[in-house]
């Protein structure tokens, strides 16, 4: 199983839990090799163009897959046509989270306040083209309104310029910022998944906040390389899903702010197709690109 970052980051975390498991079903050891580099192409690139056995497996992020693709003139594979969705592991939503000093406790208090006063309210990112830059450009298109995108190398100096009150906002892994939440030092408005975190069970998705159909985010799945039997294919999806059914596995998760749900290959497929052209079409609008 092929992780596209390096070692003791989210993706590997997820790959080595689940690998575990699997490895429990299937009376054969799942060994996780990272191949990190180039923001996750160099791993993916090593899947697409392995041989389509079921032997070799990419733990995938929606970020080099779903969004890559639209941000770089040119990548060595094509994700849609040389690798295969076989099975979701985890989703990572985003908690929308405001400096204590902001005067919003609700998502529409932040929308009118933002409104109020346009172009001067800052949002922080882990980067350009990241997960969370897309969130906040999602969230400032279907709300309408006009934040300014500081973005940061990484999540953590973005959390420390929340904190210090240099950004005004942030959507960032609800594990990442679920410290600061409990003391205080941050508020939670809204989490960016389709239902509410089991961890902030209080705080409402963004939809119930007031936004309907808004949802971002990261996930990480299992892929093959195109042209693998569908037998196979059906095989590791039975596992994988035997693997997310332990309770063992769902605890590990929830601790790290993640979401485990079981799909079959067709409906990572359309999950995958759908993010594809969602953040293709904000990308383009937006016109984000590299810097």
């Amino acid at each position: 199983m092929i992780v596209t970052f390096a070692a003791g980051g989210g993706a590997d975390f997820v790959a080595r839990t689940v690998a575990s498991k699997m490895t429990e079903s299937l009376g054969k050891p799942v060994i996780v090799e990272n191949r990190a580099g180039s923001g996750g192409l160099i791993g993916d690139d090593v899947v697409a163009k392995a041989a389509p056995d079921g032997y070799t497996l990419l733990m995938g992020a929606a970020g080099p897959l779903t969004v890559a693709p639209h941000l770089y003139t040119r990548i060595p594979y094509d994700p849609k046509k040389d690798l295969i969705p076989v099975a979701l592991v985890a989703a990572s939503p985003f908690t929308l989270v405001l400096n204590p000093a902001v005067p919003a406790n609700t998502l529409k208090e932040l929308i009118a306040l933002i409104k109020k006063s346009p172009g001067t309210m800052t949002y922080g990112s882990s980067g350009t083209g990241g997960a969370p830059h897309l969130a906040g450009e999602l969230f400032t298109n279907m709300a309408g309104v006009n934040a300014i995108h500081v973005p940061y190398k990484g999540l953590s100096p973005a959390i420390n310029d929340l904190l210090g009150g240099h950004v005004q906002i942030l959507f960032a892994d609800t594990g990442l910022v679920l410290q600061q939440i409990r003391l205080g030092k941050l508020k939670a408005i809204a989490v960016t998944s389709t239902q509410r975190s089991p961890l902030l069970p209080d705080v409402p998705t963004m939809a119930e906040a007031g936004l309907p159909g808004y949802v971002a985010g990261s996930w990480y799945g299992i892929l093959a390389p195109a042209g693998t039997p569908t037998t196979v294919i059906n095989k590791i999806n039975d596992v994988v899903r035997l693997a997310l059914a332990s309770e063992d596995l769902k605890k590990q998760f929830i601790a790290q702010g993640l979401e485990s749900t079981a799909m079959t290959p067709e409906e990572f497929t359309t999950l995958f197709e759908t993010d594809y052209q969602k953040w293709g079409v904000l990308i383009m609008d937006k016109n984000i690109k590299l810097e």
